[in-house]
């Protein structure tokens, strides 16, 4: 009958295992320690350390600070607010904001007469074009709300 091989497996020590890699780490990476170092030192200089050793000294207190903040009915509106933005800037085909970056005459400035303003006739060639009359019938209509809105905060009744 055949004896059986023996195995005796070696242990290995994780612990170990890390410390060699921490020992040769200097030696692998010494421009990116040496970045690092100096990110750091501009940190220190700029005082930004100093800043979260005691916003993390005082942590609880912050966040106390910042939950009675977004408790507020102005934040939640915000927060709301923020949330239809992102909605509505999601639901914008990115081809039309191309068409009308594009139609944008280059070097048009705001308060400089560098081109000369449209005619009356083309302003009612535009206003007169479906397009433009659904994107006044939005404006309108959130202007409504707008105003609606301004209505019951002050409390006053239409006339």
């Amino acid at each position: 009958m055949a004896d059986p091989i023996p195995f005796h497996p070696v242990a290995r020590d994780p612990h170990a295992a890390a410390l060699e890699r921490l020992a040769n780490a200097p030696h692998e990476h010494v421009e990116a320690l040496l970045s690092v170092y100096e990110v750091l030192q501009g940190l220190h200089e700029e005082g930004v350390l100093e800043i979260l050793k005691g916003c993390l000294g005082s942590s609880d207190k912050i966040l106390q600070i910042l939950v009675d903040v977004a408790k507020t009915p102005e934040s939640m509106r915000a927060i709301r607010n923020f949330i239809i933005l992102t909605k509505i800037a999601g639901a914008i085909d990115p081809k039309l904001l191309e068409d009308v970056a594009r139609a944008i005459p280059e070097g048009l400035t705001i308060g400089r007469d560098t081109n000369p303003p449209p005619s009356l006739w083309t302003l009612l060639r535009v206003f007169s074009s479906t397009d433009a009359r659904r994107g006044l019938a939005a404006l309108v209509s959130m202007l409504g709300s707008f105003g609606s809105a301004l209505r019951s905060e002050n409390g006053t009744q239409e006339h």
